[in-house]
């Protein structure tokens, strides 16, 4: 019965497994240990999210600003207090350059992607390429910031799918924001007519047409440009400017398309189809026909 006493359970788990210098390290200091990686996580988060109550109360700074600095303050904190913890288990922290040395060892060769990835994620909160609310192409992927994480940054697209992308991604890769510091963006809408339309009269029906679509800034001014003199058309490019509808640009276009149609429509404005016209030569057609008939003769 002696040996179900739990003094005698607890007496197993203070029992030194090994020593970390003069430290003793135990069953016990283990379960302490992740107790407070749990209470200090905790606390970084709670002090995370009120510094961004705060900031949103009491500064005009960007959203992004504001969430990347209460992001690095939790960092702080949650690296300040668990050495404070350690040194209140009585954890010597000059017995831990063996643990690090261990620890680098094992990143040498396994971890190099998380670590690249979460020091990828210092320097994006640090320089701030891209902020919570941008919209980015990177890759394939497109849409809008809405997390970024240690390891990772969510980007929600226009299907309202949630991609989650690398840190790495954002620092090693060709990204593209398309709100970086200037929330306008131009998109471009290429078409072509009939050779036999009045070229200044669609530049004007072109222009009215994109001023009546919702969502188009009046400056800049949207404006056509002749590109080209295609095989089949005269090949233009509307060019428009938005601020509203930048999130969506495919939507946008779409827009602008539909009003090109209904407006050109309306004004007799033909859009071509590719088409070649073949002509043939009567009298080359006669010889032909003579020098076969000579051939054939016995």
């Amino acid at each position: 019965m002696d040996s179900l006493d739990p003094l005698g359970v607890l007496d197993v788990f203070g029992q030194p497994l090994f020593h970390l210098g003069d430290t003793p390290i135990s069953l016990a200091t283990f379960a302490y240990i992740i107790v407070l990686l749990i209470v200090v996580v905790l606390i970084a988060r709670a002090a995370r999210r009120t510094l961004r109550r705060q900031l949103d109360r009491w500064t005009d700074l960007d959203i992004g600003l504001q969430e990347s600095f209460a992001r690095v303050v939790g960092y702080v904190v949650l690296f300040i207090g668990f050495l404070i913890g350690l040194q209140f288990l009585g954890v010597d922290l000059t017995s831990l350059a063996v643990l690090a040395g261990a620890l680098g060892l094992g990143i040498g060769f396994g971890l190099q992607n998380i670590v690249n990835n979460f020091v990828s994620g210092l320097i994006i909160l640090a320089e701030r390429p891209i902020r919570v609310k941008d919209r980015v192409l990177v890759g394939e992927t497109q849409g809008n910031v809405t997390r970024i994480g240690a390891r990772s940054t969510s980007i929600r697209t226009n299907d309202n799918i949630i991609i989650i992308v690398p840190n790495a991604e954002f620092i090693s890769e060709k990204v593209t924001n398309l709100s970086h510091g200037d929330p306008q963006v131009r998109i471009r809408v290429p078409f072509g007519v009939s050779y036999k339309s009045d070229v200044r009269e669609v530049e004007q029906l072109a222009v009215e047409a994109a001023k009546s679509v919702d969502g188009t800034m009046r400056s800049p001014a949207p404006v056509v440009r002749f590109i080209e003199f295609g095989d089949s058309a005269l090949e233009f490019e509307l060019r428009a400017w938005t601020i509203r509808r930048c999130d969506r640009p495919g939507a946008f276009k779409s827009d602008l398309l539909f009003a090109l149609w209904d407006s050109f429509a309306e004004h007799g404005i033909e859009i071509p189809f590719p088409q070649r016209d073949v002509h043939f030569r009567s009298n080359l057609q006669l010889q032909n026909g003579v020098q076969a008939g000579e051939r054939t003769e016995p």
